[in-house]
């Protein structure tokens, strides 16, 4: 899962690009890069950590010109510490190609091995968003076959990356002395929007909070299977280059991911997180009478608005009971589970008079691996409270995910092949209460705004085992699996608790 962001107009767009990054950092933290064009020529920077890190004065007065990509990384497969697969990725043929991309292509292996032998293209990182960006580039090669580069030739290119990329896609590309390109895959499971500013500067992101945050007006969301070229006269051109598109967007956005100031696919996150709380409301009354319960508090972060709407509908008083630490840095050495734990405790802080003499119910967004729920329900009990009780504002995540989150695999899911008996006692919790699959799905569409686009669904296989492109098979999420993330030596992984939260510390801040 990575943030993307592509900005077109008619004055630098460096300092556009590093902003809009800057409010998509929620969506990587891992690596961080830039490419802008001037006169045909790209000038590229990219590193690993965080956007404010990684870009000096230095580094933004050697990114010049009016047309430019950027995005900010978390690595869902190949090397997580690897420099060479932070994107962007630059191809020099035809024209000249630079790609950054958010998501995860289910036959990576199978493009690869088509690009070697067929194609003649060399693929030198383990990153799918390589492959991608060749496939792409092979495509426009047949498309033009010499001849002067079209709106018409870059949506035939597209639509032969549809035809053979599977997976997840939402993409920015540069074509060199031409103009930028976005395209997204046709389920439409990872976001990308687009704005336009008052001196018609053209922009975009993966969320409507880097459109609104650098004063852009968002005009729409990209369709899925849809097409974008914006030329260098800054003029757009569109069309859907897919067969058969249909809204399927990824659930885990709405749950957890996005910002709750961004509106994605025309449904606004917060409101959708406010429905999710009145759903696990009805379900908290189902287990647990409202009498039993003290005080409402929820895991920080992206779980207080479903935590405030839920405690407001049961009349109960809701506190912040713990305080998170944003400044604790990587744990470099975290060989085992007792470190581990030392890490939530590192980055949570249980206030002691919230809890003290209290039956207190916890609210969390999600609960994947359960190692940072039982923790945070024993600092809970150490902070004095009666009875804890738990509530996840999403059902049990029983399955992987194969469209560009990292997930753990299916033996660390803590929901996977278990009761709700036996993950109760695993977190050690009073009472444990999931939200129900089909009531998420009605909550998260009930918050869409007026003159969306109608859903097909969501893609929500993490929750209910159903992929939505329908080419995952068992052997898939078994091979996705070994190519996740790897760590160039266990001293210097961030393994800490976080990792069981998706590894994102400062997700939807």
């Amino acid at each position: 899962m990575c943030g993307i962001v592509g900005v077109a107009s008619s004055a630098p767009v460096n300092q556009l690009i590093y902003d809009a990054l800057l409010l998509l950092q929620h969506r990587g933290q891992d690596a961080a890069g830039i490419v802008t064009q001037l006169d045909r020529k790209f000038h590229m920077h990219k590193a690993k950590g965080m956007v404010r890190d990684v870009f000096r004065t230095r580094n933004m007065r050697s990114l010049p010109g009016n047309c430019g990509l950027g995005q900010v990384r978390y690595p869902t497969a190949g090397n997580a510490y690897s420099e060479e697969e932070a994107q962007p990725f630059y191809v020099n043929a035809p024209f000249g190609l630079v790609l950054v991309h958010n998501g995860n292509l289910t036959n990576a292996q199978t493009l690869k091995a088509e690009l070697f032998s067929t194609d003649h293209r060399h693929i030198n990182t383990e990153s799918d968003s390589e492959v991608l960006l060749n496939v792409l580039a092979h495509e426009l090669e047949n498309a033009t076959r010499g001849l002067p580069l079209t709106p018409a030739d870059v949506f035939k290119a597209v639509q032969g990356v549809h035809r053979r990329v599977k997976g997840s896609y939402a993409v920015i590309a540069l074509i060199a002395g031409h103009g930028l390109l976005a395209f997204r895959d046709p389920f439409g499971i990872r976001p990308l929007c687009i704005g336009k500013g008052k001196d018609g500067t053209y922009m975009v992101a993966s969320e409507s909070v880097a459109l609104e945050g650098t004063l852009h007006q968002l005009e729409r969301n990209v369709a899925p299977g849809e097409a974008i070229f914006i030329d260098l006269a800054t003029q757009l051109h569109s069309q859907q280059c897919a067969d058969a598109p249909q809204l399927n967007p990824c659930i885990f956005e709405f749950v957890y991911l996005a910002r709750p100031d961004s509106i994605m696919d025309g449904i606004s996150v917060y409101q959708a997180r406010l429905n999710l709380g009145e759903t696990l409301a009805k379900r908290v009354i189902s287990t647990v009478p409202p009498s039993d319960i003290d005080v409402v508090i929820p895991i920080p972060e992206s779980s207080r608005p479903s935590a405030a709407q839920l405690a407001q509908l049961l009349g109960l008083p809701y506190r912040e009971g713990f305080v998170k630490n944003r400044y604790v840095g990587r744990t470099f050495i975290m060989p085992g589970q007792s470190v581990r734990k030392k890490s939530v405790r590192q980055k949570l802080n249980a206030i002691a008079s919230e809890f003290k003499g209290r039956n207190v119910l916890l609210v969390d967004d999600s609960i994947v691996r359960g190692t940072t729920s039982r923790e945070i329900v024993q600092m809970a009990r150490e902070a004095g409270a009666r009875k804890v009780y738990m509530a996840s504002a999403a059902p049990p995540v029983r399955f992987p995910n194969v469209y560009g989150i990292d997930m753990p695999t299916t033996d660390e899911l803590v929901a996977h092949n278990r009761t709700l008996e036996e993950i109760r006692q695993i977190i050690d919790c009073d009472a444990l209460i999931y939200q129900d699959v089909d009531a998420m799905k009605s909550a998260v569409a009930n918050a869409a705004v007026p003159g969306a686009i109608a859903l097909k669904g969501f893609d929500a296989s993490c929750f209910d085992g159903v992929y939505i492109t329908g080419d995952v098979t068992p052997q898939d999420i078994a091979r996705l699996n070994q190519n996740r993330p790897v760590q160039e030596d266990e001293s210097e992984a961030d393994s800490d608790s976080d990792r069981s939260r998706l590894a994102l510390p400062n997700a939807s801040e």
